[in-house]
């Protein structure tokens, strides 16, 4: 049901071109509206209503800054090739076992848990974040759509987020796909190959200027196009939402031959970002037994990502010793990764000792400042820690430079609330809301701030000040939703 709710969901917003089936096993591929058509603000509007319904209501939304942050570096250092007009991407991650990614409009991209464990390399992983990228920068959404099409597009807004209101109701879901819909899908495919050989030239660019192996690509689709050849009914979902022709795979063999041959090692990160996902996957015990198991039988190239997976799976099994042994095994050897810190800091917090995990997140912060999941659990910690001045310090300096991180706010929320101040929690809480696309329970934390008995004059006023500013955008929205007949 869950596939079956998402895929109709992008299907219903962008037209593209995807083959029945695809409806219960996979997502289609968006592209970009054209700017001369549609303004950037209002397609990112656009995308970010979307991106807001999956991340409040598609149960495989993965909420997990550490593998976005991942993610987010490799799709910046790729984004950085690309010739033209800055695009903002990004990039998030749906637990499913099907191999897919795909584009929205607004450069927001998504990428199947199940794509990241079959990549066998990070060059592959990267080419798949490449040829997604170029889908967006070639503005190929606006090139399956005609101008009659193009002035519809609030109209397939509305009918996504209908789409994700039904949720419950899978009868419902399919009949929207029905019709001249249908058709119209049907007659892009043609279009859409053309798309993506030129999404795959591009992407090939691309992970050569990012210091890639460009063949990365060519093993990576080539590996599913030998698949899809044997299961046939049964190939991987991306197959469906990116065809993929004999063709497609000549003309991209020919363009990396004519490279030279650049071997790129794996990251450590991308090797811990694999043996995370994994360590997730089943049930604990089970979890534990798979890498017990690759440890035993020396079924690894490199051993800190597989000892890292079984000491996520024992925190995830509740075996705290166990996995506090496995963690001075990697402290030993020498593992030097945000992903161990933020692994030993989160079995501190599992253990009751905040304090110890504060010690620990502070000094890796000191070597890597950017990391976010660790900015977030230190905040955290300090809060479990009964230090709700020094988090409150921390999420005001952070907010500084990321003023639209919802995350942040929430902590915020929570260092005011222990500090006592009514109006400020309801006001931080409001922003929290506001950042994550909801603009009701935002509007409703305001109205409590106003009633809230402490707070000087200048808080008042500013609370005062952005509820107007949301009631206004609260009209907007209610007037184009009239304008759509909802």
């Amino acid at each position: 049901m869950k596939k079956a709710l998402l895929a109709p969901l992008m299907l219903s917003l962008a037209l593209a071109p995807i083959q029945p089936r695809a409806l219960a096993d996979g997502l289609p591929d968006l592209g970009e509206v054209a700017q001369v058509d549609l303004s950037p603000a209002m397609e990112r509007r656009i995308g970010l209503s979307v991106m807001n319904e999956i991340r409040l209501k598609e149960p495989t939304y993965l909420d997990d800054p550490e593998l976005e942050g991942y993610l987010s570096r490799i799709g910046k250092r790729l984004a950085a090739g690309v010739d033209g007009a800055r695009q903002d991407f990004e990039f998030f991650v749906l637990k499913d076992a099907t191999l897919n990614a795909f584009a929205m409009p607004g450069g927001y991209i998504g990428v199947h848990t199940g794509l990241i464990l079959a990549a066998q390399s990070e060059s592959e992983l990267a080419s798949v974040l490449g040829h997604e990228i170029s889908h967006v920068t070639q503005h190929h959404l606006a090139r399956l759509m005609n101008k009659q099409q193009q002035g519809q597009v609030m109209t397939m807004l509305a009918m996504a987020i209908a789409i994700l209101a039904a949720r419950n109701n899978s009868s419902m879901t399919q009949g929207a796909l029905v019709g001249g819909q249908a058709a119209m899908i049907q007659n892009q495919l043609n279009y859409s190959r053309d798309f993506e050989r030129e999404a795959d030239r591009l992407g090939i660019q691309l992970l050569e200027k990012a210091g890639f192996d460009i063949r990365g690509m060519g093993s990576f689709f080539g590996r599913l196009d030998k698949f899809g050849r044997i299961y046939d009914n049964n190939a991987p979902g991306y197959l469906r939402t990116h065809p993929l022709t004999t063709e497609r795979i000549s003309d991209m063999e020919n363009r990396i031959a004519m490279r030279p041959y650049h071997q790129v090692p794996d990251s450590l990160e991308f090797l811990l970002v694999k043996a995370k996902i994994q360590a997730q996957e089943g049930t604990p015990a089970d979890a534990v037994t798979t890498f017990e198991h690759l440890l035993s039988e020396r079924k690894f190239t490199v051993e800190a990502p597989v000892r890292y997976g079984l000491t996520r799976a024992r925190l995830r099994a509740g075996d705290y010793a166990g996995a506090e042994r496995e963690l001075q095994t990697l402290r030993q050897a020498k593992v030097n990764s945000p992903m161990v810190d933020s692994l030993a800091a989160e079995l501190r917090m599992k253990q009751n000792d905040p304090a110890g995990a504060a010690r620990i997140l502070r000094s890796a912060l000191a070597h890597s400042p950017q990391e976010r999941v660790l900015v977030y659990g230190l905040a955290d910690a300090l809060l479990a820690d009964h230090h709700p001045d020094q988090a409150l310090k921390l999420s005001i300096d952070d907010l500084q430079s990321y003023p639209s991180d919802a995350r942040m706010y929430r902590l915020q929320a929570r260092a005011y609330a222990n500090l006592g101040k009514i109006l400020l929690q309801h006001r931080a809480q409001a922003e929290a809301y506001y950042h994550s696309g909801q603009l009701m329970p935002a509007i409703e934390q305001l109205t409590l701030a106003q009633k809230a008995p402490d707070g000087d004059f200048y808080d008042r006023s500013k609370v005062d000040a952005r509820l107007r500013e949301l009631k206004v955008l609260q009209q907007e929205e209610a007037k184009e939703r009239k304008e759509r007949g909802q």
